[in-house]
């Protein structure tokens, strides 16, 4: 019986999605959940691996059991052992679907949202959830430059070292930026991005915002294909995953 999961967690204390000998991460505590209540070993595959620090409200996944429970008991069995186990995860939603059905390989898009506190004084109730920039940012400013990346490029400029992707060349469909109060954010969308795009994509118009870069010059920075011209990384923790499209 194969099971998808919606999942919920604060990546703020963990390695990332994938397994390390360095830390927790994510599809280990829900492996070792699965393991605590069904005396069975399996791999937990997702949409999209994030790094350590990276929050997610919508990441999905998938895994296999001999186990045919109904969904909400595999959800509350879940969940109760990620409980014991004090981790920052938790399920959301339980389906269960076909052989065919692959977490990673059946998504068509995915969705991200970037947070930044745009204020003088910090939040302690936002800590390790935003980025906290201190100096004032000019959202028009940002979304004009966030134009030029709309559409079918090559990202290089924004690419992470270490992206084992075999190409450059992705589709973005959507790079929304909206302001609530002091509250800055970023709504990206794709069928997939390269490794560290959306945080390399969004340092870029934060220094447009600051009026370090003007926004033509998001334009010249994509097109020169090379991460040197681009801005900075925005920091892990104010990043997450917002859904997956199937």
């Amino acid at each position: 019986m194969r099971y998808k999961i919606t999942v919920e967690y604060d990546g703020t204390n963990l390695v990332g999605w994938q397994k390390q000998r360095e830390g927790p991460s994510v599809q280990e505590f829900l492996e070792k959940a699965i393991l605590g209540f069904s005396h069975q070993t399996t791999e937990v595959f997702c949409a999209g691996r994030t790094d350590a620090g990276v929050h997610a409200l919508g990441q999905v996944a998938h895994f296999d059991l001999d186990t045919d429970l109904s969904e909400y008991k595999m959800q509350e069995s879940i969940n109760a052992l990620l409980r014991e186990l004090q981790a920052p995860v938790a399920v959301l939603k339980t389906e269960k679907v076909g052989p065919d059905f692959h977490a990673r390989f059946s998504a068509k898009g995915r969705g991200y949202i970037y947070r930044i506190l745009n204020r003088r004084g910090a939040s302690p109730l936002l800590v390790n959830r935003v980025w906290h920039v201190t100096y004032p940012l000019d959202v028009e400013a940002m979304r004009q430059g966030a134009q030029y990346l709309l559409g079918h490029h090559d990202f290089s400029s924004f690419r992470g070292s270490g992206c084992q992707a075999k190409s450059p060349l992705k589709t973005l469909d959507k790079l929304d930026i909206t302001q609530n109060g002091d509250e800055i954010i970023f709504t990206v969308e794709a069928r997939s991005f390269i490794y560290h795009q959306v945080r390399n994509m969004v340092g870029t118009l934060m220094q447009v915002g600051n009026g370090k870069l003007q926004p033509e010059d998001v334009k010249h920075i994509l097109e020169a294909c090379d991460r040197k011209k681009a801005g900075i990384s925005a920091p892990a923790y104010g990043l997450y995953l917002n859904k997956v499209m199937y």
